[in-house]
């Protein structure tokens, strides 16, 4: 029986590049994007394995529910949940839109955890899984205009906390992956060279490692920065 990877917010950079790695690998995806286009796209370039794809918003609780049985018709079985839809808006908490914390927290955290708890009783029924929440290092220190974002990261890293103590008696893995500045769309505009950013195919590299590991092992946090440091 194939293996199967769930990616939310599949099309573009960590998540994209988390999907092209399982898929070498043999891995059946399943996945979602706000743009039907960028879904398209994902499909017919994704060679190998069978891709099945969803027009979804995760910060909408109603679409995560439609998400999870497209997930539970698709496919009978997943062994790793990757969440990782989320968006970034800068700012200062006492100065940003009124709006963005909600914003923020609808994508980055909502939609992991009502996703998760969506999947995980099929996980726990088959004893084994392994869970890859994309946090981030704003979710481990705070920095000058990381605003509501840096709020919604340290929550998504406190999910994974208590998930990684729930699911350990269940044989479910769950990880905290902490990517610093990655090159990806939230950067476009910056007058910055390429060399002060990581990859995306670095953390998918590094998540794919996590996931070869020995069942007797976890690596409870993944922190990956430019070689460099912090912008």
């Amino acid at each position: 029986m194939n293996k199967t990877i769930v990616v939310s917010g599949g099309t573009k950079g960590i998540g994209r590049a988390i999907i092209e790695k399982f898929a070498s690998q043999g891995f059946e995806v399943v996945t979602c994007a706000r743009n039907q286009d960028d879904l398209n796209e994902l499909v017919d370039a994704v060679k190998g394995t069978k891709v099945y794809a969803m027009k979804a918003d995760l910060s909408d609780a109603e679409e995560v529910k439609e998400f999870i049985g497209f997930v539970n018709d698709s496919v009978a079985h997943v062994d790793v949940l990757v969440n990782n839809t989320g968006t970034f808006i800068p700012g200062e908490i006492h100065k940003e839109d009124s709006g963005s914390l909600e914003l923020m927290i609808n994508t980055n955290l909502y939609s992991a955890y009502h996703l998760s708890r969506g999947l995980i009783p099929k996980m726990i029924e088959n004893k084994s899984g392994d869970i890859f929440n994309i946090c981030s290092v704003a979710g481990l220190k705070a920095y000058p205009n990381g605003g509501s974002y840096s709020i919604s990261k340290f929550a998504m890293h406190g999910m994974s906390l208590g998930l990684r103590e729930e699911l350990k008696p269940h044989g479910i893995r769950v990880t905290a992956v902490h990517p610093g500045a990655t090159l990806t769309a939230s950067w476009d505009g910056v007058d910055l060279p390429e060399e002060r950013f990581i990859k995306s195919s670095d953390v998918a590299d590094a998540i794919w490692s996590a996931h070869k590991l020995s069942k007797n092992a976890v690596i409870e946090e993944l922190v990956i920065r430019p070689q460099l440091g912090d912008i």
